[in-house]
């Protein structure tokens, strides 16, 4: 089931209504059968593989608190996080190592038969383990306690808002939380009239991000894309900057989603996109971008590799590696393992250059607090980001490759005041209802990125007629200019497929 579709807008009324109105003992069930009902939508087969995931990690953190040694204590992490690795493998890195195996193979002429097997990926699978084991590392290091109602925890790896696509949160935020809503001795009130009207107002504001900005810019993108070779530089830019815009706004609009789908039901989900484009360092950029994988990241794998905290040379390999795993994690090909190098060399050159940088502009008196100065550094970030991302879209290295060489080759900016850029799949009145979304959707950004949170500044602080006229603005803006209809396909985010 999808946030997009129908059968959503029906689904998710009916589990807030009933969830208010039942007994605090029944809320957990009742939250865990809405979660398994709304997973099974895709395939109820899928549901096999969640549960799997789920007794593995809850056997594995109940026998860490009885193990009376280390030694055992590791040996039971270590079977938890290889048994839930092997299932996410398999079904999601099979094709891979077997065409990988396949080639260096065919390297010293020996030959290996195709593969029989017929497996489909299950949604939202990379999310689910990487929270479920999570858990389970947090358990082992004694940060929390194991959870012994397994109603509940089940409901913590399976949360329908956040299931598919996150944030991929931590057992210390959300069991907490799960918890309480159930706790009958808890004088907390389940009902927030404050959460409830911020929560409808991000979902509102997450599928305006999907459904006008980020929709309507993946027409001009596959377009571009699926004949990349037939078009000049320019077509090639538009089409690249786009696909940041798109991805941007197709994930963080799932995070929106399913954190104001939260909050209506009084849990708090962490922010898992803080205005990324207004980055000034690649750095910075992804403690802004999915923070919810790049802490988790930095948490189970840089940290215990060794982080900062060693000699210069075994750092920088520390972050090739997690960013390499990191881009492997996004999808079962080199192109994607490139695109994750990448980002890791943009780190490691910024952090040996940072030194240089810093003598010349004392040097020549570079006022680096200035508008100007931090603008150029978004700017140089932002073109970094958007070349690297060639490598994410693009189906092979190969593919990317040649897509940067004809985009700076045959680059012609002549072509943009010629109304060439109409033709890429957007007419001039779909061109202009996505620049004015983009437009929005910077302003808001720039809200948050001065800490002007957009609900706190526009609507909490105004009159309950002015916040109903808000929300009733942002609907009416979807339903007129979101991209729907007969041939829209609501049933695909970009990061399902991870």
């Amino acid at each position: 089931m999808q946030f997009t579709s129908f059968e959503f807008l029906i689904f998710f009324p009916v589990v807030v209504l009933l969830f208010y109105a039942m007994p605090r003992k029944l809320k957990q069930p009742w939250l865990l059968a809405a979660s398994y009902y709304f997973y099974m939508g895709w395939n109820a087969k899928y549901a096999v593989l969640i549960l799997a995931s789920t007794i593995i990690t809850y056997l594995c953190a109940r026998l860490l608190e009885r193990c009376e040694t280390q030694t055992r204590q590791k040996l039971v992490l270590a079977a938890g996080i290889v048994l839930n690795f092997a299932i996410l493998v398999f079904f999601k890195y099979f094709y891979f190592l077997h065409d990988t195996f396949a080639s260096i193979a065919a390297v010293f002429g020996a030959k290996v038969p195709a593969s029989k097997l017929d497996i489909i990926l299950p949604v939202g699978i990379s999310f689910y383990t990487f929270q479920a084991v999570g858990y389970t590392i947090d358990v082992y290091r004694g940060t929390v306690r194991a959870e012994r109602n397994f109603v509940r925890y089940a409901l913590f790896v399976s949360f329908f808002p956040q299931l598919v696509a996150g944030p991929i949160e931590r057992s210390g935020n959300l069991l907490k939380q799960l918890q309480k809503i159930s706790d009958t001795a808890s004088a907390e009130k389940v009902w927030s009239f404050d959460k409830a009207t911020r929560g409808l107002l991000l979902m509102l504001w997450g599928f305006f991000m999907k459904m006008v900005i980020a929709d309507r810019a993946a027409v001009l993108v596959n377009q571009v894309y699926d004949i990349y070779y037939m078009f000049s530089g320019v077509a090639l830019a538009c089409a690249a900057v786009l696909f940041a815009v798109q991805i941007y706004c197709d994930f963080a609009s799932y995070s929106v989603i399913a954190v104001g789908a939260a909050k209506m039901l009084g849990i708090e989900l962490m922010t898992n996109f803080e205005a990324p484009f207004f980055s000034r360092s690649i750095g910075e950029f992804w403690r802004r971008w999915h923070v919810s994988l790049s802490s988790w990241f930095r948490d189970y794998l840089y940290i215990p590799l060794g982080g900062s905290r060693c000699a210069r040379p075994r750092k920088y390999l520390n972050n090739m590696i997690t960013f390499m795993v990191s881009g492997l994690w996004h999808g079962a090909s080199w192109h994607y393992v490139v695109w994750g190098a990448i980002q890791g060399a943009y780190i490691v050159i910024g952090e040996i250059v940072r030194p240089v940088k810093t003598k010349c502009t004392g040097l020549f008196y570079v006022r680096t607090k200035s508008f100007g100065y931090q603008f150029c550094q978004g700017v140089c970030t932002f073109v970094l980001f958007v070349l690297s991302l060639v490598f994410f879209r693009a189906d092979t290295v190969a593919d990317a490759v040649y897509y940067l060489q004809r985009l700076f080759t045959t680059f012609d900016v002549w072509s943009l005041f010629d109304g060439s850029v109409y033709y890429l799949g957007l007419d001039r009145k779909e061109m202009a209802v996505l620049v004015a979304g983009i437009l929005m959707l910077l302003i808001v950004d720039a809200c948050y990125a001065k800490k002007k949170m957009l609900f706190d500044a526009l609507v909490k602080e105004q009159c309950l007629a002015i916040q109903y006229v808000i929300v009733a603005v942002l609907l009416v803006m979807v339903i007129v200019f979101g991209v729907y209809g007969e041939g829209y396909d609501a049933s695909q985010f970009i990061y399902f497929q991870f």
